[in-house]
């Protein structure tokens, strides 16, 4: 029979994507055993990143101000958008060097099965944006899936009701495959090559 404490710590880390019962085992079990000082850097790391950061108000991207440093520069072109799902998407595509606009993360895709639908998504925000004007050009790079797909479909509507044209990402990127999974020139490549959504 083991410690209550630490079958909570296994249950915590079963939290985190890919990892089951008996990885969160040999994690909370390897803290224990061989890295007590480790695990304390972790435990305060993760209590100051989750009281600090916050979503910034004009992308969504993860920030600890009110606007994330992209969204802050103004050497960004704030008349190209880029809609990702998430922030590791932000990460491939600055890697490459190739954007200079701005960017508008989802946090997912739609998925009704899920619950996840426009308002979760901060389409609203996304919406007021194009509203405002100044936006030229909607660029979606999203994970080519099923349910990136109908997002896709959904924000080209929403992009429609305010005149702006949308791009996607061109060649180079698999059906099915994931950005953050992307080398960098395949992305760059995928981003020179974007085209006009019909």
């Amino acid at each position: 029979m083991r410690a209550p404490a630490l079958d909570r710590l296994i249950e915590a880390f079963q939290v985190l994507p890919g990892v089951g019962r008996k990885s969160a085992q040999r994690m909370a079990y390897h803290l224990l055993e061989r890295a007590r000082p480790e695990g304390q850097a972790l435990a305060e790391a993760l209590a100051a990143a989750l009281d600090s950061v916050r979503h910034c108000e004009r992308c969504r991207n993860f920030s600890e101000a009110k606007l994330c440093p992209v969204c802050a520069s103004d050497r960004r072109d704030p008349r190209r958008i880029c809609v990702v799902e998430s922030p590791s998407d932000i990460e491939v595509i600055e890697q490459t060097g190739v954007f200079d606009g701005r960017y508008f993360v989802l946090m997912g895709h739609l998925s009704p099965i899920d619950g996840i639908g426009p308002e979760q998504l901060g389409l609203d925000l996304l919406a007021r944006q194009l509203a405002e004007g100044g936006v030229e050009e909607l660029i979606l790079a999203l994970n080519a899936t099923v349910e990136g797909e109908a997002t896709a479909w959904y924000l080209q509507q929403l992009a429609d009701e305010h005149g702006v044209t949308v791009t996607r990402l061109a060649q180079g990127v698999p059906f099915g495959a994931e950005l953050e999974y992307l080398d960098a020139q395949t992305l760059a490549q995928a981003f020179q090559l974007r085209r006009k959504v019909e």
